[in-house]
């Protein structure tokens, strides 16, 4: 089966990802101020979080336009879409629109697109989920079955040096991340079943939260041995090293890789922000 997938930008991918998968990025744009950013291969991940911080206002991001995915939906190849949770963004709602749009031209077309239910490096893993499915060469209905399963079964967390910006976009109340700064409370924050926010724990002191952010991922599972952690990381490679380090330690994943976060996710997560996936 030929097969291709289109991910946005918020699917935080290394290079060797790219390669290795036959993937597409729909590209959503982060606006400071008056200034627009696209989040594609050009962006300057490290430049856009500097100004980041010295832009007053808070960021702003679109999603991905119905074209844009109707423009990723040409070919012959079967398509499988991963979004961002459709509880955060719109993104999920343009490639929907845009399947209905393509399909009433080329009705023998298989399109499907997944609600994530996460953001960031839990696409990534959703990613890597339908690639292989898609190389042991099952037809496309089985593809879709065993990746919801998936999804349904997936956790994601992060752990933030600041809430702000989620708060400001709209994406938490903004009392929490008030209380949070005045308190020195690193809350722990995680996906609910639907695709939201969810406060997990809070923990006063980053140090502290750090191995509390360990000591999450095994309070509900205790046998990793048939799942893999994948780590984001906001300008912070040697912190993700450390709690990768710290992981392996304790829990028998199959395997842990680490991503860099691209614009969008660096927007919500800010400089120092880590989230996890497995």
């Amino acid at each position: 089966m030929n097969y291709k997938i289109i991910a946005d930008s918020s699917c935080d991918l290394t290079e060797e990802m790219k390669e290795e998968m036959n993937i597409e990025i729909a590209s959503l744009s982060l606006q400071l101020g008056d200034k627009v950013f696209v989040d594609d291969e050009n962006l300057d991940v490290l430049a856009y979080i500097k100004e980041m911080k010295a832009c007053p206002i808070a960021p702003k991001t679109a999603c991905p336009s119905p074209q844009d995915f109707l423009n990723l939906y040409q070919g012959d190849e079967a398509v499988f879409v991963v979004t961002l949770s459709k509880e955060l963004s719109g993104t999920y709602n343009s490639a929907m629109l845009a399947k209905e749009l393509y399909l009433e031209e080329h009705e023998e077309k298989f399109i499907h697109v997944f609600n994530s239910k996460s953001a960031s490096v839990g696409e990534t893993l959703i990613a890597l989920k339908i690639d292989e499915l898609g190389k042991s060469g099952l037809e496309p209905q089985e593809i879709v079955y065993q990746v919801n399963e998936f999804i349904e079964k997936m956790d994601t967390y992060f752990l933030l040096e600041s809430l702000e910006h989620l708060a400001k976009a709209g994406r938490l109340k903004s009392y929490v991340a008030v209380i949070a700064s005045l308190l020195r409370i690193k809350p722990i924050m995680g996906a609910t079943s639907d695709g939201a926010i969810r406060l997990v724990h809070k923990v006063r002191g980053y140090k502290k939260a750090f191995m509390k952010f360990v000591d999450t991922i095994g309070e509900e599972i205790s046998d990793f041995s048939d799942k893999v952690l994948g780590i984001a990381h906001c300008n912070c490679l040697e912190r993700a090293k450390q709690f990768k380090s710290k992981v392996m330690e304790k829990y028998n994943f199959k395997d842990i890789f680490i991503v860099e976060m691209k614009g969008l996710s660096s927007t919500y997560a800010d400089d120092g922000g880590l989230v996890i996936a497995f």
